[in-house]
């Protein structure tokens, strides 16, 4: 998800020189995957939104920044570039999507529900890869041609949708500033500690999906519908249930998205539907249960 931000990497074979995001020609890799970067530090990150489905769920129609974002982030190392990111698929398109990674040398690492009931029912598909990017962006595009996910970006609306919430109220309990993006205010809440993989820290936070996501799509009233993901430590998994459940926010899903992290890493799925500030309360005592950053 990732409006709101999740994602798997291969193991990666250690080679002798380390690129630089000046040395990778951007512009092919671009033209690999037809659209543009949001570029972040060293990270280039391609989103692939699934504009093309209606998802509802309990009444709400889930804007595509909230559940349905699609992407994939490309991060310069070892001679090439690593690849990470998270494909949202229907049940129908799962295994010819994965047919075409894996022959095109990609790895799949986590397939899985984020939500719960919607109809339709989305699917995410966590990739990852090392290798030259612009073969790395024309395996995730051929693989994503076997799906109906729109390969040309949408274009911007006119007008930006309204955010009809107290913005300013939000930032200050969870404690970030936060973003609109698509009708949709999101925030990122990195860990405390450095994620590695390989011995290579991922950063920015954000970008690579190690980053808590939270999202909040307005539904009138001053409510909001909230998903996204917590990062945790397994430690942290059970408290974290249970500061979620006695604030009225429901758990979805706890799984894995990569395989060789450190530290081992679940990812935690939630919803609700209910006053915003009340959930933003909810979900600041969920991340007092995290070693996340203070701001």
């Amino acid at each position: 998800m990732r409006a709101v931000h999740v994602f798997a990497i291969c193991a990666m074979a250690t080679m002798g020189t380390t690129a630089s995001a000046q040395e990778i020609d951007w512009k092919k890799v671009d033209e690999a995957l037809g659209r543009t970067a949001a570029v972040s530090g060293d990270v280039h990150r391609y989103g692939f939104p699934r504009t093309d489905l209606q998802v509802t769920l309990d009444g709400v129609t889930i804007r595509p920044t909230l559940a349905l974002g699609g992407w994939a982030a490309f991060k310069p190392m070892h001679g090439g570039a690593m690849v990470m990111g998270d494909l949202v698929l229907l049940e129908t398109e799962i295994n010819p999507v994965m047919a075409k990674l894996i022959e095109n040398g990609l790895e799949v690492t986590a397939v899985h529900n984020h939500v719960l009931r919607s109809s339709p029912l989305p699917f995410y598909m966590h990739i990852g890869g090392h290798g030259d990017p612009v073969r790395l962006a024309t395996a995730i595009r051929t693989a994503l041609a076997e799906s109906k996910t729109p390969l040309t970006p949408p274009a911007p609306p006119a007008t930006p949708p309204a955010i009809d919430l107290d913005t300013a109220q939000l930032d200050q309990i969870i404690g970030v500033k936060g973003q609109a993006n698509g009708g949709v205010y999101q925030f990122a809440v990195p860990r405390r500690d450095p994620v590695t993989e390989n011995g290579m820290q991922l950063t920015p936070p954000g970008p690579t999906g190690v980053a808590t996501a939270i999202g909040f799509q307005p539904t009138g009233g001053g409510k909001a519908a909230i998903t996204g993901d917590f990062v945790l430590t397994g430690e942290e998994v059970n408290p974290v249930i249970k500061a979620l459940r006695e604030n009225g926010i429901e758990v979805t899903a706890v799984h894995s998205h990569m395989l060789t992290e450190q530290p081992r890493l679940i990812f935690m799925h939630f919803w609700a539907n209910d006053d915003a500030v009340k959930l933003a309360k909810g979900l600041r005592a969920a991340l007092d249960k995290t070693a996340s950053a203070k701001s």
